[in-house]
């Protein structure tokens, strides 16, 4: 690059000049054209070396690569073809890497859904895919069997079930999937008629030919289901170019801290679930990039648990959200864990607290860095520098190759240091909203630039700060909860007459839901409300606040005042 060249840049992305040495401006993006690329290539190169551990067995690079190949064969033997979507509903354990891998083997889109959805969210998410198969613990199955039972009803042509201990060898896995159907009788009952026993088919797999699919950088890998600003659940069309560049851009800007462990292998602490994209991009891809290995935490809210598993391993890198490292730092047994060798530690989803990092810091000796980013962005958009040693309360520095604006309502940049919409431009950034061109046109411009709906101000160095939300989305431990859908859920109950929902400030979860309920029922109580919600939300979107009114707050053309109900 020409000396006027890097000055142009230095104009356009002032943050480059607070870079550490050795991150580049632009990741390096030549040699995988695809995720199946990336994924042959770390199956070759780190063959015997572990991918994921799980409960103490590890599943290696070339275990990975044999399962995922058989499942991909077991996905085409029956009659699936390229760009068909399957419906992943895991939790952290080994069979997640090894279906996700088969999938995009196959050619086809994977769609990543809660485990702990109920039977409606459920429901909406298959039904907007249009996926006709379905991957699914079997501790979930009966809430897979309560979606077909739905009006209107999902077309299932295809349930894959598997149990915890599926890929655990020997007595363990019997051990295991003993202990959690029939000791802690967290199975409940189900049928599904059409449901196959994921060993079974990994079993038919083996004695099958795969053959490579047609996909391409601008095929789409990925449908990530998120609210974006206005609430209606629809899918981010992630290509896997956009996954791709940032996992490259992850793991330059990460490098620095890497460098520091020398020729050990990078091991990363997967408490996030990997059907959350934060996890899905940064623990998962970001792993086999490395030639990582991921230790699976399938229930961080089990601290006792996780933190058992930690003082019997080394880690070097432990993404989380403000609430699991404050419940660390707050759990007896944490002084337990050997924390010496940790040197990332990247809060997101979620604001950090200061509290919270100044104890993490006090525990384990690592600064905290936080990073931003959307679902809509792969997800990471910006983060701290990882050779910073204090935790600054910002979103950090848009990572390599990435370009962030600050905009006014009519879309025009404002001064440095004044607030406005957070727009980003880059490789990461989706295609659009799945078959959803009107929603996709409120937020992609046609120039490239995406807007996120949050409120920021950069700072004279570059950083970016978040000072607000444009849009009305709840941030509830780092997961979206959006108000028009607990609106729709609560309006339905016999008793309410209208309802309004809004986030407010918790200790614990970063903000906490708050219904406000005008009633039609004088007799209307709080403990039915609690019941009718608990049987149609995700816990995290359930109201832990819920307060009646005699009316709501209200503009002129009759839309409830969210803000004001806080």
């Amino acid at each position: 690059m020409s000396l006027s060249s890097a000055e142009s840049l230095l104009r356009l992305r002032p943050w480059l000049q607070a870079y550490p040495s050795g991150v580049p401006a632009e990741p390096d993006l030549r040699g995988h054209a695809t995720l199946l690329d990336l994924l042959d290539e770390a199956c070759r190169q780190q063959a015997s070396q572990p991918a994921f551990r799980f409960m103490g067995q590890d599943l290696s690079y070339a275990e990975l690569d044999h399962r995922s190949r058989a499942f991909a064969a077991w996905l085409q033997a029956q009659g699936l073809r390229p760009g068909e979507r399957v419906a992943v509903m895991l939790p952290n354990v080994p069979q997640y890497p090894v279906v996700v891998a088969g999938i995009l083997r196959a050619g086809l889109v994977l769609v990543n859904v809660n485990p702990l959805y109920t039977a409606p969210e459920l429901a909406h998410q298959l039904i907007d895919a249009d996926a006709p198969t379905l991957i699914v613990l079997e501790n979930f199955a009966h809430v897979a069997q309560q979606a077909l039972e739905q009006a209107p009803a999902p077309t299932l042509q295809r349930v894959v079930v598997t149990g915890v201990g599926d890929l655990l060898g020997g007595v363990k896995r019997w051990l295991v999937n003993a202990v959690v159907r029939h000791v802690k009788k967290q199975v409940p009952a189900w049928n599904l008629p059409q449901a196959v026993p994921l060993m079974r088919a990994l079993r038919e797999g083996e004695r099958l030919s795969w053959q490579p699919p047609p996909v391409t950088a601008d095929t789409l890998a990925v449908l990530q289901y998120t609210g974006g600003t206005t609430g209606v659940a629809k899918g981010a069309m992630l290509l896997h170019r956009n996954l791709l560049a940032n996992v490259a851009q992850a793991a330059a800007w990460f490098e620095p801290a890497r460098r520091t462990i020398g020729p050990h292998q990078f091991r990363i602490v997967c408490a996030l679930p990997l059907y959350h994209v934060f996890a899905f991009t940064s623990c998962m891809f970001l792993g086999l990039r490395l030639g990582g290995c991921n230790l699976l935490i399938p229930n961080p809210r089990d601290l006792k648990g996780l933190l058992a598993t930690l003082s019997k391993e080394v880690f070097h890198y432990f993404p989380a959200v403000n609430t699991l490292y404050q419940a660390i730092a707050d759990h007896p047994d944490a002084a337990r864990v050997d924390w010496r060798h940790l040197k990332l530690s990247i809060g997101g989803g979620m604001a950090v607290l200061q509290a919270t990092a100044e104890r993490w810091r006090v525990l384990t000796g690592n600064p905290m860095r936080m990073g931003y980013g959307l679902s809509e962005t792969s997800p990471v958009v910006s983060c701290n520098p990882v050779d910073m040693d204090h935790f600054d309360g910002t979103i950090g520095l848009p990572l390599p190759g990435t370009e962030v604006a600050i905009l006014d309502d009519a879309g025009n940049p404002v001064a440095q240091g004044q607030p406005g919409e957070i727009a980003v431009r880059g490789p990461q950034v989706m295609a659009g909203y799945w078959r959803r061109p009107d929603e996709t046109a409120l937020v992609l411009r046609a120039d490239g630039w995406f807007l996120t709906g949050d409120i920021g101000v950069m700072e004279a160095d570059g950083r970016f700060r978040i000072v607000d939300r444009k849009k009305d989305m709840i941030l509830v431990s780092g997961f979206n909860v959006y108000p028009n859908e607990v609106e729709d859920v609560v309006a339905q109950m016999p008793g309410v007459a209208e309802c309004g929902v809004t986030g407010v400030p918790d200790a614990h979860s970063g903000e906490a839901v708050k219904l406000v309920i005008v009633r039609r029922d004088p007799a209307l109580q709080a403990e039915a409300v609690r019941a009718w919600c608990h049987e149609r939300l995700t816990p995290y979107k359930r109201p832990r606040h819920i307060e009646f009114r005699d009316s709501l707050p209200k503009t002129t053309v009759g839309k409830v005042l969210r803000r004001a109900l806080r």
